[in-house]
């Protein structure tokens, strides 16, 4: 697969390259940020162990990668960044004038359903596509990955590792919607995306894939939320996968932080976290 760098940059001693891809899942261009850092923990230049982030509506490769202040804390711990794109986008690509449908707004699902399915594969994107270039074109070690979210992005980190724990070693997520059964978010999404037959959205819904058995692999899943998110009581609901957790034996650790909203302001303070998190983990 080719991966063309279409530009870079020299940030916290590492080498950030924003670059555009075919995806056969899509059937378009797609586009990521890979950040890599000078050395790793034992001082070595590679291959790294490496964490994906997936970002919320509205967003693109960009948002994290200019507003999270990841990479100084990547950087102490020897850990490159990836970040993709949120959707499929481009001339004939469906789209939806709201901002929780369409471009933007690909919730990490492989729709079957017009007009989004030819192109609103994200699911088999990130667990394929974007792995086989990343993995292939910069030195990362695919046995050292993990993977982390916001928003719609937690739901896709949490969803995708639940389903794949041959893929990721570690899972952490903020603000995610847990559970799009039961979330305004998630019935307009899954329903245009997936159908009506709402037994065919467990496979995309972390709190219901906890409930039929998933997350032995994962010794802890770490999610923050903050308490002042205007969406934490309609959208969010971290306290259902804390109950399928406590019911299915799983360890998910929910840490309710005062006065934080949904922004980058609360990534960027819990980042550092987050990466040192992962990091006991890769």
């Amino acid at each position: 697969m080719t991966v063309e760098t279409l530009t870079t940059h020299r940030t916290q001693g590492g080498t950030l390259r924003y670059c555009r891809h075919d995806s056969a899942s899509t059937g378009t261009p797609m586009k990521f940020t890979v950040w890599t850092p000078a050395k790793d923990s034992q001082g070595g230049e590679g291959p790294f162990p490496y964490l994906i982030w997936l970002s919320g509506l509205t967003c693109t490769e960009d948002n994290f990668t200019t507003k999270s202040g990841v990479y100084a804390h990547a950087a102490r711990h020897g850990i490159a960044i990836v970040a993709p794109d949120t959707s499929p986008r481009g001339e004939g690509v469906a789209d939806d004038p709201a901002y929780d449908l369409g471009q933007g707004a690909g919730f990490y699902v492989d729709a079957n359903q017009a007009p989004w399915a030819p192109h609103f594969k994200m699911y088999s994107y990130v667990t394929q596509d974007l792995l086989e270039a990343v993995d292939g074109a910069f030195p990362l070690d695919p046995a050292r990955r993990g993977i982390f979210g916001h928003s719609m992005g937690g739901h896709g980190a949490l969803t995708i590792a639940l389903r794949n724990p041959n893929l990721f070693k570690s899972v952490s997520a903020f603000s995610p919607i847990v559970s799009p059964l039961n979330c305004p978010w998630g019935d307009k999404a899954m329903t245009a995306y997936l159908g009506e037959d709402r037994s065919a959205w467990r496979a995309h819904d972390a709190t219901a894939l906890i409930e039929d058995g998933a997350g032995e692999a994962f010794d802890d899943i770490l999610i923050d939320q903050g308490l002042a998110d205007s969406f934490l009581d309609s959208q969010l609901k971290p306290e259902l996968i804390e109950a399928a957790a406590a019911k299915a034996g799983r360890k998910v650790t929910v840490r309710r932080q005062e006065g934080y909203d949904h922004s980058y302001f609360f990534i960027a303070t819990f980042i550092g976290e987050h990466v040192a998190w992962h990091a006991a983990r890769l």
